[in-house]
């Protein structure tokens, strides 16, 4: 049988010629990955491991597995380089047999830096270097469940529910030549399998079929009811490797009227996205961390979740069967499309399908993301024909998806070629307003009426330090970033017909590309805080709308500090009644739905209560005569730039005032707006710089003011930048 030996602990490991000893998971961009300025290290560093000499028979082969090394890893064992594997995201092993000793060292060359040929290059996330999660040994009998296909588990398990039953397809895949496999299901239902195909590059395909009657659905977070699949080979009439998976029985179908279905019932699929790394450690998170993540993801009420914008853990994945959230899986296929890559997007594609198969939780396959921002070209088109048909040929049981960027038009030809589509938008946060959003889906639905359409990214940031009694599109408040997704989640409700809406992001993630709100290197539309410690308000709006676990929250806890002599109280809740308290003494009380909104009136020290029977919760708040400092961008630290030098209004002339489509209509001007427009897009990262602006994007982002311009930069545009461009623009002549 075959044998398992983890390898995780003492490795070497060298850095621009620094070496250190590391337990595995490790990530080598932890710190520097989530700190700002676009300067994380990228490049080659080497992982050694001494290992003694591996106890096996001479009829069994020793491999290695890996299950992420970002991005390209070289394998050697005793200076015999036996492996390149190039893709950072998905797992790999390599047949080290041959190569071993008494007596070995095994080192792997991780390369990080950039590619013309493997993705991603181009995205707004840190792509973190390391060995980032586990090393194993796996020792098998010479005839065993292959080990060599694209990561895969050796069976794929293919359940066909029919009416009351389920007819299961358990294809096993034997390297060498077994003389039987048994397959059983949940120990008790057994079945020798066939072989339906002979030895092809020394592997045998068997077959076996099982009938389950009055077959339990997984069915969601209802009941997400996962049966077991063993197989077993035997050589010589002794069993001689065994491997097995989890499966589930569901159906599921789309509806461009009606939105999702599992197991024939109208589900909606409310869903958050989900980066992997986490503050402090990038992305060799621990089995931990992704139980928190999942326990925070469910809190909210979520029932499906996004993986972006890569594979992710085969722990993830399974946290996912085990819990019910329906999954979106996607290739990191992102961004910027490179004429050389095309291999590489085949290969991730194949073993992405290939290892996570079996999971009943995923219902698509996604081709990529926002790939059209530099441009839709027939070479990127070919890319997503051979994708999408791979996709097909090897399962045929689920859908093919892509995630578009709001700037390509409706009839691209990009969306004629998955089973369905959705759409990343942003209007209300980078540009235009928040009825946008509804504009955008009611003229779609109205031109493709026949077509699923949904919503696989959406969002504001939010620096959860920050804090507005008023608040304003591109501030960066909390409060901001909870009125948005109260938008959002009533917006929603009016459009049954989305398949499915996505928060871009359950938790803030790293970006170093991204200088912005005070906090450098993250980008700040989670729920979450990167570290986990922080629910901002937000979450609480999905908890409200969507969990049926009682609560009440009362929003702005952080905001201690308050100069307004009447302020707002805010609850969020999924009860129907709520009463605030204020200083022990009834403020009011209000019968709705989700929000319940308070004014009260401060003058020093208070305790809040908000209480719905036996629910509550409390915070403190302080009536002060200036506002606190650290609630608000320094870029916003002029409270009346008009009151400054260099800020005078010129009558006749251009000021700040005005928009940046009046002002673009004059050369000198256009040319000051450009100049703007790219401080401001630099600050988010290299995919902004980027993005190819459409005339649609540029009349949207034209009609704003320079002052609402400067509040949505994020804090790229200083006051002292503030008073030179007005200085600029006074000296330009409005036309007559």
């Amino acid at each position: 049988m075959r044998r398992i030996i983890d390898l995780n602990e003492n490795w070497e490991f060298v850095k621009e010629g620094k070496s250190e000893r590391v337990d595995l998971p490790h990530c080598w961009n932890a710190v520097d990955g989530q700190d700002g300025g676009n300067d994380y290290y990228r490049g080659v560093c080497l992982y050694g491991k001494e290992l003694p000499g591996v106890e096996r028979g001479a009829d069994e082969r020793v491999y290695l597995e890996f299950e992420g090394a970002n991005a390209i890893a070289e394998v050697s064992v005793n200076g015999t380089k036996l492996c390149r594997h190039e893709g950072g995201y998905s797992a790999f092993r390599v047949d080290i047999t041959e190569a071993l000793g008494e007596e070995n060292r095994i080192e792997v060359l991780v390369d990080n830096g950039p590619s013309d040929s493997v993705y991603p290059q181009k995205a707004d996330f840190t792509f973190y270097g390391g060995i980032y999660r586990d090393v194993r040994l796996i020792i098998v009998p010479e005839t065993h469940f292959d080990l060599d296909y694209f990561g895969a588990p050796g069976i794929r398990i293919t359940p066909k529910v029919n009416g009351a039953d389920a007819e299961v397809t358990v294809l096993a895949y034997v390297k060498g030549d077994a003389e039987g496999v048994r397959v059983t299901v949940d120990g008790l239902t057994s079945i020798e399998a066939a072989r339906i195909s002979e030895s092809e590059g020394n592997v045998q395909v068997w077959e076996a079929k099982l009938l389950l009657t009055n077959v339990h659905l997984w069915n969601g977070r209802k009941d997400p009811y996962l049966y077991h699949a063993d197989a077993e080979l035997t050589v010589d009439g002794v069993a001689a490797d065994r491997v097995g998976a989890d499966f589930g029985c569901r159906t599921f179908s789309f509806d461009p009227e009606r939105g999702f279905f599992l197991n024939g019932e109208p589900y909606p699929l409310r869903g958050v996205s989900r980066h992997q790394d986490f503050a402090g450690v990038g992305n060799a998170v621990t089995r931990q961390m992704q139980d928190l993540d999942m326990e925070l993801i469910l809190e909210t009420g979520a029932t499906s979740v996004r993986l972006a914008h890569y594979q992710h853990s085969r722990y993830f994945y399974d946290l996912c069967d085990r819990k019910g959230l329906i999954v979106w899986a996607e290739i990191p296929y992102i961004s910027v499309h490179m004429p050389g890559g095309r291999a590489n997007t085949v290969s991730q594609m194949r073993e992405l399908i290939a290892q996570n198969y079996n999971h009943p939780s995923i219902v698509l396959w996604a081709l990529s993301n926002e790939i059209g921002v530099g441009g839709v070209t027939e070479d990127l088109l070919e890319n997503h024909r051979i994708l999408n048909d791979l996709a097909h040929s090897m399962d045929s049981t689920r859908l093919t998806a892509m995630a578009n960027a709001y700037m390509l038009p409706m009839d691209s030809p990009l969306n004629d070629i998955p089973d369905i589509f959705a759409y990343n938008l942003y209007f209300g946060w980078y540009e235009g307003e928040l009825q946008d959003n509804d504009a955008f889906f009611e003229k779609f639905h109205k031109a493709y009426p026949d077509r699923c359409i949904g919503l696989t990214e959406y969002g504001a940031d939010a620096f959860h330090g920050l804090q507005s009694p008023a608040p304003e599109q591109g501030d960066y408040s909390e409060q901001f970033q909870a009125l948005y997704h109260e938008y959002m989640l009533r917006m929603f409700h009016r459009m049954p017909y989305l398949w499915g809406t996505y928060v871009w992001n359950m938790f803030d993630f790293g970006a170093d590309g991204r200088d912005e709100a005070g906090d450098y290197g993250k980008n700040h539309k989670g729920l979450v805080s990167m570290d986990r410690r922080v629910k901002k308000d937000a979450f609480y709006a999905y908890k409200a709308w969507w969990s049926d676990e009682p609560f009440v929250h009362l929003c702005g806890s952080r905001y201690a500090d308050r100069t307004e002599e009447e302020t707002e109280i805010k609850v969020y809740s999924n009860q129907r009644k709520v009463a605030l308290y204020v200083d022990g003494a009834c403020a009011g009380e209000q019968e709705g739905d989700y929000v319940f909104v308070f004014k009260v009136r401060i003058s020093g020290d208070h305790e809040i209560l908000a209480k719905s029977g036996g629910l509550e919760d409390s915070m403190k708040i302080r009536r002060v005569s200036e506002r606190n400092p650290k609630y608000f961008l320094k870029a916003s630290a002029i409270h009346n730039w008009f009151a400054e030098p260099g800020m005078e209004i010129v009558p006749g002339h251009f000021s700040i005032n005005d928009t940046l489509e009046a002002v673009a209509r004059l050369p000198e001007g256009r040319a000051l707006v450009d100049e703007m427009v790219n401080i401001a897009r630099a600050a988010r990262g290299d995919v902004a710089k980027s993005v190819k602006r459409t005339p649609e994007m540029e009349a949207m982002l034209f009609r704003n003011t320079f002052i609402k311009f400067f509040k949505m930069a994020g804090g790229a545009i200083t006051p002292e930048m503030v008073v030179e461009i007005n200085r600029k623009l006074t000296k330009m002549k409005k036309p007559e």
